[in-house]
């Protein structure tokens, strides 16, 4: 799915206010079928707000955006959502639910199960395949409540890729992950964009460290505006990242992954 352009997510010159505040401003973006993006920025510094434009979630207040060949304010927003992944930690999953069963909602789109719903054959199939590779096969049958941080968040991923979406979101995906938990989440999604070669994604982040290899393209915010955007090699450099952060820092990449160092101030 994608606009005249091949886009799957087209954003022009987008103004975001509430309560007479800019939240976003004259953002744009474009973003096509198979790309990896990661939007990055400082706390407050409006990814989460251009991510809820991008996914659908909320209107701009002046500026078009296109989701998946469709333009908001012209489509049905909730039909339009079905076609989106969204992976968010902070999600509020009934406790109870097995981690096969957490999965199975992303066809639902809610934390719990429908009462009287069930999954067909092949739904209940795709579910253990992707529980599969994502490597918490061993957990399908444990309730939520018993799952780490780590488990919950591979189930995530697989919950928002069940519907077999155009599009993936993820929110801060790593949040609350130890070291190796945030290595496995992210060594699972690298290997899921190489399974899905057309799939199109957005991951926020405000940690360098939590940039997945295979993403290939990159945008700063600060303040609600776009400082960057493009290419990830040509994004993530030590000039635009301690402007973006309004610190000095020291960016580096080694294999594969980044690494920022802030610059110390020498006194003498």
């Amino acid at each position: 799915m994608s606009d005249e352009t091949g886009a799957v997510l087209r954003a022009d010159h987008v103004d975001l206010v509430r309560n007479g505040r800019f939240l976003l401003r004259d953002a744009s973006v474009s973003i096509a079928e198979g790309e990896h993006w990661v939007l990055l920025g400082a706390n407050g510094a409006g990814k989460s707000t251009l991510l809820s434009l991008l996914g659908a979630f909320v209107h701009p207040t002046n500026g078009t955006v296109h989701v998946l060949g469709h333009r908001l304010g012209r489509v049905d927003m909730r039909e339009l959502r079905t076609h989106i992944g969204h992976v968010d930690p902070r999600l509020n999953m009934e406790p109870s639910l097995t981690l096969v069963q957490a999965v199975l909602t992303g066809l639902t789109n809610t934390p719990d199960l429908i009462p009287r719903w069930s999954p067909s054959d092949g739904e209940m199939s795709r579910a253990q395949r992707l529980i599969e590779s994502l490597g918490v096969e061993n957990r399908s049958s444990s309730p939520w409540y018993t799952l780490s941080q780590g488990e919950r968040g591979r189930a995530l991923i697989a919950r928002a890729l069940l519907a077999d979406p155009a599009l993936l979101l993820l929110d801060e995906p790593a949040t609350g992950l130890d070291l190796a938990a945030r290595e496995q989440l992210l060594t699972a999604v690298d290997s899921l964009r190489r399974q899905h070669p057309s799939l199109a994604s957005i991951l926020v982040t405000h940690h360098l460290e939590e940039i997945p290899t295979s993403t290939t393209h990159a945008v700063l915010i600060r303040d609600g505006r776009i400082t960057a955007s493009g290419a990830v090699d040509e994004v993530i450099t030590t000039a635009n990242i301690s402007a973006c952060f309004d610190h000095p820092i020291e960016i580096d990449r080694r294999g594969g992954r980044w690494v920022a160092t802030a610059v110390q101030n020498v006194i003498t």
